[in-house]
């Protein structure tokens, strides 16, 4: 395990539409207890031990991110807001090209606004001796496995299944070597069906190496459907002691 000297940067990803929440204001931009969805992501990781933050924003939102999040708020770890691309993953692949001079690499997801300063303590730690690791909480409900006509097809052992959140950590080395070959070798896993849906799975289908499971919380929550914002607004108020 390294010493804290190494250099740490967050990707924070705030590119996405939200078509899922019903309203044309995006899930990052609307407001939770009084301030953007966004606000919180950022102030999480503004107050942590990472050394700097990349924003990655839609392409028509860089301006309004500068002058109505990153200036209005004061954050002075965001050195970049980068544009995304069309699916998570490019957007991450954009993210990380603004990386330079680091060693590991935090992304997070913006709409997880409850993400808290112990669960990115976690994630520096780990990385620094796993070199890849994810947030996460175990289930607490039996899943199943359905066959594509809804039938139920398996059913896993519940102790070994988790809900996976961000952050997700990751050496730059690794997370870039599997970045690198992800977008280069895109066409052909669309057509082979594999269908990439987090960072984790980026580094284990592209490198082969193992994932380390953390501590998340179930308070940490992403923002996806309306009631969300009622349950973020919730969460918040019950942490600060307003009612």
């Amino acid at each position: 395990m390294e010493t804290g000297q190494a250099r740490t940067v967050a990707v924070i990803l705030a590119a996405g539409s939200g078509t899922r929440m019903g309203s044309n204001i995006r899930k990052q931009y609307m407001q939770v207890a009084g301030k953007p969805v966004l606000f919180y992501s950022l102030k999480a990781f503004e107050e942590s031990k990472a050394d700097e933050i990349v924003l990655v924003v839609s392409a028509n939102d860089v301006d309004y991110c500068r002058s109505e999040i990153v200036e209005k708020f004061g954050f002075q770890k965001v050195r970049h807001i980068v544009e995304g691309g069309k699916e998570r993953y490019h957007s991450v692949a954009l993210g990380l090209e603004s990386v330079s001079d680091c060693d590991y690499v935090l992304i997070h997801d913006g709409a997880r606004p409850l993400v808290t300063a112990q669960i990115i303590e976690r994630a520096i730690l780990c990385v620094r001796q796993y070199k890849a690791c994810v947030a996460g909480m175990p289930v607490k409900d039996t899943i199943k496995l359905a066959d594509r006509e809804g039938n139920i097809a398996s059913t896993p052992e519940r102790s070994l299944t988790w809900l996976v959140q961000t952050p997700q950590a990751f050496s730059c080395a690794l997370i870039r070597e599997a970045y690198e070959s992800m977008i280069r070798r895109e066409q052909e896993l669309i057509e082979a069906g594999i269908v990439i849906t987090d960072d984790a799975m980026v580094v284990e289908t592209l490198t082969g190496h193992k994932v380390r499971l953390i501590e998340g919380s179930y308070e940490n929550i992403k923002i996806t459907t309306p009631e969300d914002i009622f349950l973020a607004e919730a969460l918040l108020r019950r942490r600060t002691g307003k009612t």
